[in-house]
């Protein structure tokens, strides 16, 4: 039989949580009041009382960071449980780790990518670092360092092999092609400043202002797509 104990009041706070929605401070502020109160006997001492606080304070943020920002990532991902397509491009094999559009990733992107022999990218720019770590195979890097140049003009050529890293300067144009008739090309990239906004090339000597912009990019399309609205 449980023995009915009187309880009191023993601790009371009135909390404000906050987070801002939107770059521009003005706009898109939310904010969530409460109380919390505890009950208790004379037996709980204060500092257990303010333990408990912080705990379920600390929750409740979680919460409410959670709701405000639902894309964020767990913290640990099986990446052969991650969505991979090949977005329309034969041979190529594309997982977005952590996106800024799929994901709510403010600085950086992180993507795998595996090429199959013979594949390749486009010739292409974009205003924005990147970073490749080769993880498997090998294959050849083509990167024209002459944007300042009406086109890209001739590409110098770099080897690219397992355990090597290379990365691309700002609007350079580059493709990177699995060279490597007998083995997969995988590499990590990361990129700043996303989503990325891709200037591609039919050539090497075709001029800069004849580049098609691509944007959103493939992997980036589906989510910004928009569901017709039911007018009932």
């Amino acid at each position: 039989m449980w023995e009915r104990v009187r309880k009191r009041r023993i601790g009371i706070m009135d909390f404000v949580f906050g987070t801002w929605e939107h770059e521009d401070p003005e706009v898109g502020l939310w904010e969530t009041k409460g109380r919390i109160m505890i009950y208790g006997d004379d037996s709980l001492e204060k500092k257990s009382v303010i333990s408990i606080f912080m705990k379920i304070c600390n929750k409740v943020a979680d919460f409410l960071e959670f709701q405000a920002n639902p894309k964020r990532l767990p913290l640990v991902r099986k990446i052969d449980e991650l969505p991979q397509d090949n977005y329309g491009r034969e041979g190529l094999s594309h997982i977005t780790i952590a996106g800024s559009l799929m994901h709510g990733m403010k600085e950086i992107e992180v993507w795998l990518q595996t090429f199959a022999p013979g594949s390749h990218t486009s010739i292409h720019r974009h205003s924005c670092e990147e970073v490749f770590v080769v993880l498997k195979g090998s294959g050849t890097l083509y990167l024209a360092s002459s944007s300042h140049e009406k086109h890209p003009g001739k590409p110098l050529e770099y080897p690219i092999f397992s355990n090597s890293t290379f990365h691309i300067p700002v609007n350079d144009a580059h493709q990177v092609w699995n060279t490597n008739e007998n083995e997969d090309l995988q590499m990590l990239v990361i990129i700043s400043r996303p989503p990325v906004k891709v200037f591609i090339y039919e050539d090497w000597h075709m001029p800069h202002t004849a580049a098609k912009l691509k944007f959103p990019y493939y992997w980036d399309e589906q989510c910004l797509q928009t569901h017709p609205k039911d007018e009932l």
